[in-house]
């Protein structure tokens, strides 16, 4: 998870205005620590905290902040390696020996992490915190090259993961995707009288929000940067292989949102007229576990002609809770954020139709409240497979004994969660709703164990635990990643 943001502009524009703004957009992206960098020309500066966008920033910061800044760079925190702490929040502030002051925003998830730091510290440099983003922080600072172009290139050619990135120095702003493209982020601009801003967000519902205009998404492996000159883009790595994570088109990009020119919304319903297919049952309604559930549930209901009703009433003043940081607090969201109407579901046949069922949490609590409130038959419809293999790549589950699927038949998580009847979304089924490319071209781990790129083997040993053993759980299928070529910078 975890959202970025970042804007370009000349002398006048209110980077750190539009900045908050955008934020705003991608707040569902991580919800622990917010934070903004804006440059002058010359310097750097940062203010983050622990909270909410509009917890951290004051009126008053955002005025200070936007005095005199040309260029701007923001984050939206969801902790998948290090704690949740204020130390913890983006944008990290480095500064490079030659070339001066910097910033930088991350989301994803890097596999050579360990191995990074541990060669810093043999050449003496020491760490604040345990962010695999300090390790690219401080890598920066002891990577030589005459231009930050240079820096930033020779930097993330040694670095393995998942890593969308913003990077802001005194007089640039920086996009840089792995070469799998495991996460999103595009570029946009705001058209300006003389000379347009320039924008980088992970979703496309940020552009909107500040009357941006969608350009193209920043391809896996390229490095975006965007001055007074305009926008050049350079190839960084080579990418032999993309794999952009599935679960961002069924749960954590903003329906809204348009990846890899499919519109989100309109993908989650087909994934609904998938399961429709697939799983008919006979019920009185359908309902939806509010929201990440309800384009799926519209789309069933729309395929199988049964009526589409709310019978779950949602709290909007409640976090995602599956990104809550610990598991107590996903327990006490899951009963505070939603709330059965038992006028609506006495005595009825439903269809409940989610997006994922990852711990069980939610699932078992909802339909246990469901059955008090007097539903007769419950069937769950969920519009993606079993997740069954935990995430390397920026997602924060520990291990396989946190996934219910993880050892468990079908009919074992049904029983589990108290259920009259279960489905999932086969692979298959979710390739034809997205609609674009093959499951090949996606990272799709979570649900069958194929990793794109080897995983280290301590990390695999970390997370590989099954409470129920079903056999030695599939590798890496990728090799290592190559080395970068010696790129031009070329106009785009």
């Amino acid at each position: 998870m975890c959202g970025v943001f970042g804007i370009c502009a000349k002398q006048g524009v209110d980077v750190a205005n539009l900045t908050y703004f955008g934020l705003f957009a991608l707040q569902h992206r991580g919800q622990e620590s917010a934070g903004i960098a804006v440059s002058d020309g010359s310097s750097v500066r940062v203010h983050r905290d622990m909270g909410l966008v509009a917890q951290v920033f004051s009126p008053a910061q955002i005025k200070e902040l936007g005095q005199g800044s040309v260029i701007g760079l923001g984050h939206t925190r969801y902790s998948t390696t290090g704690s949740s702490r204020a130390e913890n929040a983006h944008p990290l502030p480095f500064h490079h020996p030659t070339l001066g002051p910097g910033a930088l925003a991350h989301n994803g998830n890097l596999l050579n992490a360990d191995a990074l730091r541990a060669q810093l510290q043999e050449q003496g440099v020491t760490f604040e915190t345990a962010l695999d983003t300090e390790v690219m922080a401080r890598l920066i600072e002891n990577t030589h090259g005459r231009s930050w172009e240079e820096v930033i290139r020779r930097t993330f050619a040694r670095i393995v993961g998942a890593y969308s990135c913003g990077v802001i120095t005194p007089n640039q702003l920086i996009a840089l995707r792995d070469p799998f493209g495991f996460r999103p982020l595009c570029i946009g601009y705001i058209p300006l009288p003389g000379q347009p801003a320039h924008v980088i967000a992970s979703e496309t519902c940020a552009l909107d929000t500040v009357n941006a205009h969608f350009v193209r998404e920043v391809q896996p492996g390229e490095m975006v940067v965007m001055d007074e000159r305009g926008v050049h883009s350079a190839n960084f790595q080579v990418s032999n292989k993309h794999a952009m994570c599935v679960f961002e088109f069924i749960y954590f990009a903003r329906p809204d949102s348009i990846l890899k020119n499919c519109e989100l919304e309109d993908a989650r319903i087909r994934m609904g007229h998938e399961l429709a297919q697939e799983a008919p049952v006979d019920a009185d309604m359908v309902i939806a576990f509010p929201d990440s559930g309800t384009p799926a549930a519209i789309g069933y209901a729309e395929a199988a002609g049964i009526p589409f009703r709310e019978a779950l009433m949602k709290s909007r003043y409640i976090n995602r809770t599956f990104i809550q940081p610990d598991q107590s607090l996903r327990e006490a969201g899951v009963m505070l954020k939603l709330n059965p109407l038992p006028r609506s579901v006495r005595g009825k046949r439903l269809i409940a139709v989610d997006d994922s069922i990852v711990r069980g949490t939610t699932s078992r609590r909802i339909i246990e409240r469901l059955r008090a409130a007097g539903a007769s038959e419950i069937h769950m419809r969920i519009s993606s497979p079993p997740m069954r293999f935990p995430c390397f790549m920026g997602v924060d589950i520990g291990s396989t004994k946190e996934l219910i699927a993880s050892g468990r038949s079908v009919d074992e998580v049904r029983e589990q969660i108290g259920a009259d009847s279960l489905h999932y979304l086969s692979i298959p089924g979710l390739m034809r709703a997205i609609g674009r490319g093959t499951a090949q071209e996606f990272c799709r781990a979570c649900f069958d164990g194929s990793y794109p790129v080897p995983v280290p083997q301590q990390l695999e040993m970390d997370k590989m635990q099954f409470e129920v053993t079903t056999g030695v759980p599939a590798r890496g299928a990728g090799g290592p990643v190559p080395g970068p070529p010696s790129p031009q910078l070329a106009k785009i």
